[in-house]
């Protein structure tokens, strides 16, 4: 494995984890529940932790925005389907216009890997 591929790879990961950390968060009532709250903790250190990996090759910069970017998406998505919180149009633009902006980063930047 590449160490381009290792850093998407540790991305991919840390982006797992913090939807998962921000689905339990929900979960937690405001961390008035144990478990919800406990594994919401371990969620985003795992997050974080694999984030960081990603940053051996990829700068800090692109790492959030994919970080981020990803997230928002597939936590509006998780938030629809999942905790029923409906999108009006605006969001959806404004979430699209976020996928635009990961895919340009990725499939034209050259900054991606330092």
């Amino acid at each position: 494995m590449t160490p381009l591929a290792a850093s998407y790879l540790t991305l991919f990961i840390a982006i797992v984890c913090e939807i998962i950390a921000t689905s339990l968060l929900q979960q937690s009532q405001q961390f008035t529940r144990l478990m919800p709250s406990l594994l919401t903790v371990l969620f985003y250190a795992g997050a974080f932790y694999f984030l960081s990996l990603s940053l051996r090759t990829m700068s800090v910069g692109v790492a959030y925005a994919i970080w981020s970017g990803v997230g928002i998406v597939l936590i509006s998505l998780i938030g629809w389907f999942l905790f029923k919180q409906k999108l009006d149009l605006p969001a959806m633009i404004g979430i699209g216009f976020i996928v635009a902006g990961v895919l340009i980063v990725n499939l034209f930047s050259k900054t991606v890997a330092h």
